[in-house]
C-alpha cells in the first residue's frame, strides 16, 4: 500500500520595516535610476540579520510600513529594486566564495611545497648531528612547515561555509515578495 505525503508549505515568514518614506529604504548617496538602487546599509543588515534567524528551507516576505506616500513610484518598482538588489549581493557574493577557493588552492599549494621543503630539510639536519642545536632546528622546521598548512586548512574547512550560507540568504532574499503596508494617519499610498 503507498501512503502519499502531503507537505504543506509553511507561509513565508515576515520581515517588517518601518520607515517615514519609502527613500529611507535606499541608499541617498546611490546615484543609479531607483530600480538598481542600492539598499541602505543599515536597512540591509536589518532584513539580512533577520533572514540569518530563520531556518533554512523558510521563505521571506518584506513588509515595509511607510508613512508618507510613494509619490511616482510603485510597490513593483520598490520590490523590482530590492530584488535587484539581492540579485546583485548573491552575485557579488559568488565571487567573492570563488576567490576564497582560489585563494585556499593557492595557499594550499604553496604550503604543501613549503612543508615539503621543510621536511626535507629537517631530515638533512637529523642525519647529521643528533646535538641540541640541530634537533631544535629539526623541530622547528617541522613545526614551521606545518603552520604554513594552517590559513589552507582554514579555507577549506572553516572560512567558506559561512560565506556560501550569507550566498544562499542573498539568494532567497531576492526571490522574496514584498509589501508596502501604510501606517495610520498617514497620507495615503499613491
Amino acid at each position: 500500500m503507498t501512503h502519499a505525503f502531503k507537505t504543506r508549505r509553511r507561509s513565508p515568514q515576515r520581515i517588517e520595516i518601518f520607515v517615514d518614506k519609502i527613500e529611507q529604504l535606499f541608499n541617498s548617496m546611490d546615484p543609479s535610476p531607483f530600480h538598481e538602487k542600492d539598499l541602505d546599509h543599515d536597512a540591509e543588515e536589518f532584513i539580512v540579520s533577520w533572514a540569518r534567524e530563520y531556518p533554512r528551507s523558510d521563505r521571506f516576505m518584506l513588509i515595509v510600513h511607510v508613512n508618507q506616500s510613494l509619490g511616482a513610484l510603485s510597490q513593483e518598482l520598490v520590490e523590482e529594486a530590492v530584488r535587484n538588489y539581492f540579485v546583485y549581493r548573491a552575485r557579488l557574493n559568488a565571487m567573492e566564495f570563488k576567490r576564497l577557493l582560489k585563494q585556499g588552492r593557492t595557499s594550499l599549494a604553496i604550503g604543501l611545497l613549503f612543508l615539503a621543503t621543510c621536511l626535507t630539510i629537517s631530515r638533512l639536519v637529523l642525519r647529521r648531528d643528533p646535538a641540541t642545536l640541530f634537533s631544535l632546528a629539526r623541530e622547528s622546521l617541522t613545526i614551521a612547515g606545518w603552520v604554513a598548512m594552517w590559513r589552507p586548512m582554514q579555507i577549506f574547512l572553516y572560512d567558506w561555509w559561512p560565506l556560501r550560507h550569507l550566498g544562499k540568504i542573498y539568494e532567497r532574499l531576492s526571490r522574496m515578495p514584498l509589501e508596502l503596508k501604510l501606517t495610520k494617519g498617514s497620507v495615503p499610498l499613491a
